[in-house]
């Protein structure tokens, strides 16, 4: 799966709510109730990326968690990338972040 263009990666970037570009990565921090949530939401993200056999950098600060996507094998961003930061939104909703 291609790297994708700059113009592909804005165009996704367009569909996905508060996901920035930085160096090369997709990101988006959420914010949630407490520690105990933000690392309920980060296992149920855990289940997602593992079976997309893609996995995020995750960074946890007590009720806030960051993810970092980018195809490592690939030298940037995919639309593997897309698919798991989608599914990352869609679990967001339904934790309340």
């Amino acid at each position: 799966m291609p790297a994708l263009s700059d113009d592909d990666i804005r165009a996704g970037l367009a569909e996905l709510d508060g996901w920035e570009l930085a160096g090369g990565q997709i990101t988006r921090q959420f914010k949630l109730g407490n520690f105990r949530d933000t690392v309920a939401f980060v296992v149920r993200v855990s289940y997602e990326a593992e079976a997309a056999a893609h996995h995020p950098d995750v960074e946890i600060n007590y009720d806030r968690v960051r993810f970092t996507l980018s195809t490592h094998s690939e030298g940037g961003v995919t639309a593997k990338d897309f698919d798991l930061a989608a599914a990352i939104e869609r679990l967001a909703r339904s934790a309340g972040a």
